[in-house]
């Protein structure tokens, strides 16, 4: 049984992606706000609304042309419902063309900054915009809404959207050409607070001291008496789970660290000393290192790595469940990022972003549900979390590292020698991120040891040794990142200690790039 563990939610919003890269970005404007939301791809918006049951939808924008036959629309359902729309770029482009509105292509593109002239007061900028002054938006569309459908009327314009706001008060439908969910709009997330809140009359009662009592008993009512397998990895991720799961069944729950090989340097002695020290947990340590770096060993796929590591775990916990007589459940830490980027709305490459992740479910064989109580959590609301829960700062500021570790960060083929060479590197890196007073600053840092070696000279002789490329990005929800702006002295003391105490490498790099919304980590 794969039964996934949903909370339910009385006032909440529905996003329908149709494939913006900026999605996510209107889910945290919406949680900032204090209402819940959830993103669903257009393909399953009839399926998410019926089970949502939301108060207001929003519409995304998204790449596709509403003229070309196929192009994505919104179901029928929502607009028969009678709930408030808020439709985004593409979103205000498919609702005028569904609802009798005309929208053509070829008009000129608009891909950046604009300004908004307001003609007409709305509740959808009370208290934030004035009419008759203009104010800086963020446009990127290449096709127009050129005729609205009956009941809309205009009270916003620019110079190459003539119907940048046009809205159906009295069915309290809203449409923006531009994106007030991206901070270049610097008033977007309060038009978006006041759609939820002054339009649809939510209340910002979204936290995490309700969202943990209403999980606990979630969590109770789903396992019952049964018993509960936790994979702790030590991550921020899991360690909550851990902790909310044990606050809700007790001893009913078995943590288990499978150290794999693939960890940094001491962690998972760091890790098991921690628990043991300060949470009455019961957790048991598995040395698999062999097992996992033998299956390893020469393989330089990506994918297939992630699929070795993400089966190997699933063994692993097989016998661990046997050996204390068998578990009804699974718990693991997966967050909505790990979701939404697998469940791309295109079917495209993203949906293999998260495959080390059992999101979909767990083998039929293993006959055990899944207990993924963060599952609707970005990862900024895990760490308010873990806060609720009592977790020091110190603990819920470590930096994220993914469940295949060290395997992805090590391009090209895996050995023994590799792995130690990187996790040395790695550890070098932190420590001197750690000595600069940085750690907090930046979002998450590692080494990589990139599949390629160079002749250098060192001292008298050459040498024949790989490249070393250091990462540094900035974040707050695990969707987007930028890359930390060392200065150079940063950079040159820790490339040195790199080179002079670690055999195996002679240059290191600095990685300066950036990451739209999706994977964060180094393949």
């Amino acid at each position: 049984m794969n039964e996934i563990l949903h909370t339910t939610h009385p006032d909440s919003v529905l996003i329908i992606d149709f494939g913006s890269q900026v999605t996510q970005l209107i889910a945290r404007r919406v949680r900032e706000a204090g209402v819940y939301c959830e993103i669903v791809p257009f393909q399953l918006a009839d399926e998410g609304f019926e089970r949502l049951n939301p108060k207001a939808v929003i519409f995304s924008g998204g790449p596709a042309s509403v003229p070309e036959p196929g192009s994505p629309r919104a179901p029928q359902s929502v607009f028969s419902s009678g709930v408030p729309i808020l439709a985004i770029c593409y979103g205000q482009q498919t609702l005028c063309q569904q609802l009798g509105g005309h929208v053509e292509s070829g008009h000129h593109r608009e891909f950046g900054r604009a300004d908004v002239e307001i003609l007409k007061s709305s509740p959808l900028f009370e208290g934030v915009w004035e009419v008759g002054k203009r104010y800086p938006v963020w446009m990127s569309h290449g096709d127009r809404v050129t005729q609205l459908p009956d009941g809309f009327e205009v009270i916003g314009t620019s110079p190459n959207a003539p119907f940048a706001i046009a809205v159906n008060e009295a069915k309290r439908y809203y449409t923006t050409m531009f994106h007030p969910e991206v901070v270049h709009t610097p008033d977007g997330a309060k038009l978006l607070s006041n759609f939820v809140h002054e339009i649809a009359g939510l209340k910002p009662d979204w936290s995490m001291a309700a969202y943990r009592k209403e999980m606990v008993q979630k969590i109770r009512d789903q396992v019952g008496s049964g018993r509960v397998i936790c994979a702790l990895s030590g991550g921020v991720d899991s360690s909550v789970a851990a902790l909310l799961i044990h606050e809700a069944i007790g001893d009913q729950l078995t943590c288990i660290l499978v150290d794999h090989g693939l960890m940094r340097l001491n962690e998972a002695h760091d890790v098991v000393a921690m628990f043991r020290e300060h949470y009455n947990l019961s957790l048991k340590l598995v040395d698999a290192s062999d097992r996992f770096i033998s299956e390893l060993e020469g393989e330089a796929d990506p994918e297939t790595k992630r699929k070795i590591i993400g089966r190997l775990f699933i063994e692993v916990f097989e016998g661990e469940a046997e050996k204390i007589g068998g578990a009804d459940f699974l718990a693991q830490g997966t967050l909505y990022p790990d979701v939404i980027e697998s469940v791309s709305f295109s079917g495209g490459p993203s949906v293999t972003i998260k495959s080390h992740h059992n999101v979909g479910g767990l083998p039929e064989r293993m006959n055990m549900q899944l207990v993924e109580p963060l599952r609707e959590l970005f990862k900024d609301e895990v760490r308010a979390l873990g806060r609720e829960l009592g977790l020091p700062d110190s603990f819920i500021g470590r930096h994220p590292f993914p469940g295949p570790g060290l395997a992805i960060r090590c391009p090209g083929g895996i050995s023994r020698e590799k792995l130690e060479i990187l996790r040395q590197a790695d550890a070098i890196y932190l420590d001197e991120i750690r000595k600069a007073g940085l750690y907090d600053t930046i979002w998450q840092a590692f080494a990589v040891l990139l599949p390629v070696q160079t002749v250098g000279v060192m001292g008298d002789g050459r040498t024949y040794e790989f490249v070393c490329a250091l990462r540094a990005v900035t974040s707050v929800d695990g969707m987007t990142a930028d890359f930390y702006p060392y200065d150079m002295d940063f950079l040159g003391r820790t490339a040195t200690r790199i080179i002079n105490e670690i055999k195996g490498i002679n240059r290191v790099v600095y990685d300066v790039t950036s990451k739209p919304p999706g994977t964060i980590e180094w393949e």
